[in-house]
């Protein structure tokens, strides 16, 4: 089986981000940017498009739709790839994306921008899949860690950019232009594409005959559903159970994806090696970054920041893992890296129980100024882990054919983590009885067991690797 050596890497940020590679670069960190920005953008303008075009009773599908589609879509993310090759795929999937984002710049009703949100969702998923598949299939082995925290510091700037965006779109009445932007980015990308990107993977053999894992995808895709709708506020009892249901589901399209001849996920995660374990933790990390949805909630009700700093202070995990990333991927030693690894769980229960310790009503600018520090250091954990667990997981395989569907199923880990993630918050949040301090104190203190757990996964990991 591949796995990582104890060998520095010779390639640095210089050389990713240099003449040979700064167009791939743009195109996997792009891919991942456009679908984990407009997910955020549309959160903060959605409001404003109801009050134009009304449609308040589907108010949740708007995100619904966009995540079914996305997991959808980053399902086939290594079948589309292998048919009709790399430069063929990521034009599809920014067309797609560019058709989807300007109907819902135009929809005149909400109908239509739920159709608008279902093309951007399944294209958005596309692309952020390949994004990742890129590393591994165009990208030299010494660069995968650095890529891996490219791709995935998207995720932080798209949680300080998006909302701030979206919010400066809908406050000046211009709900409409954030999509209309969104279209705009695209096409710098689609001109980019066929001067980057090959016609084909160079495998030796000829195109395969393209096959999509159709259970696989119906049990994922019906898993997200379930996840989306058990988010929206309705009885306790009821949200808790779609979430058990949610969780069958997953398992479900384990078992079934394990003994279908065409599979989602790599084969190698069903064998004796670390890829589940690495998995796993990428999935606790991706579920952890979660909390980040209330915590503007809780500025404005426990401190009562106006949005706008209310905004900021939820950016501040977002600040602390994309810095922990690019300093996390520069480093060369196997031993120190393991010991980041193991250890970058228990800083996110760190943070999160600092931040469960000091939540109360009427909360001074000093302990404000603690939940940021918090945050931060949650956010390092998340930060520090992903690349090496993102760069071993296109490694730690038993067949090097396998490796473009580990990178394109990280893609995946990370859609339904982030939803299991999202769920289980509103889960907690809506449960908790009592005033909103309660409510803080209990999603801050579950999700720092989900962080204590994920260190027990990731020394798995490290030690399933040696």
């Amino acid at each position: 089986m591949s796995a990582p050596q104890d060998t520095p890497a010779v390639d640095g940020w210089r050389t990713l981000l240099g003449p040979r590679f700064l167009g791939t670069s743009i195109l996997l960190a792009g891919g991942v940017a456009l679908y984990a920005t407009n997910e955020f953008v549309t959160v903060s303008l959605l409001p404003s498009a109801i009050a134009d075009i009304g449609g308040e009773r589907l108010y949740a599908w708007v995100t619904t739709l966009y995540l079914v589609g996305a997991v959808v879509a980053a399902t086939t993310v290594n079948a589309v790839l292998l048919r009709i090759g790399p430069r063929m795929s990521f034009l599809l999937g920014l067309i797609v994306f560019g058709i989807g984002s300007v109907a819902c710049a135009l929809a005149p009703s909400m109908e239509v921008l739920l159709v608008g949100r279902t093309l951007q969702g399944t294209a958005g998923g596309l692309l952020a899949g390949l994004g990742y598949a890129l590393i591994n299939t165009a990208l030299p082995r010494s660069l995968w860690t650095r890529a891996s925290a490219l791709a995935s510091a998207m995720w932080g700037v798209a949680t300080v950019i998006g909302p701030t965006a979206g919010g400066l779109f809908a406050q000046f009445g211009l709900w409409r232009w954030a999509f209309g932007v969104m279209a705009i980015l695209a096409v710098p990308m689609v001109v980019l594409v066929p001067r980057v990107l090959p016609a084909r993977i160079d495998s030796g053999e000829a195109a395969p005959t393209l096959q999509v894992p159709v259970w696989s995808i119906v049990l994922l895709g019906t898993a997200a559903l379930t996840i989306s709708v058990a988010q929206v506020p309705t009885n306790v009892g009821l949200t808790a159970a779609l979430l058990a249901i949610s969780l069958a589901l997953v398992g479900a399209f384990i078992i079934v994806d394990r003994r279908m001849a065409v599979k989602v996920l790599p084969p190698s995660v069903f064998g004796n090696g670390p890829l589940k374990w690495i998995y796993l933790a990428l999935a606790v990390l991706m579920a952890s970054a979660m909390v980040d949805m209330y915590v503007p909630l809780f500025g404005q009700r426990l401190a009562h920041l106006v949005p706008v700093a209310a905004g900021f202070l939820g950016a501040a995990l977002a600040v602390g893992w994309a810095v922990s990333e690019v300093l996390s991927a520069s480093l060369s030693s196997r031993k120190v890296i393991n010991r980041v690894v193991v250890f970058a769980p228990l800083a996110i229960a760190l943070g999160l129980g600092l931040a469960a310790a000091t939540q109360v009503d009427n909360a001074s600018a000093a302990l404000v100024v603690t939940w940021a520090l918090a945050l931060t250091i949650t956010g390092i954990g998340i930060g520090a882990a992903w690349p090496h667990l993102s760069a071993w997981s296109m490694q730690s395989i038993d067949d090097e054919a396998e490796g473009a569907a580990a990178a394109a199923a990280i893609n995946t880990i990370e859609v339904i983590a982030g939803a299991f993630g999202a769920g289980l918050a509103g889960v907690v949040v809506n449960t908790a009885e009592g005033s909103m301090v309660i409510a803080a104190r209990a999603l801050y203190v579950v999700f720092a067991v989900v962080g204590l757990l994920g260190a027990w996964v990731a020394y798995r990991a490290t030690r399933d690797l040696r």
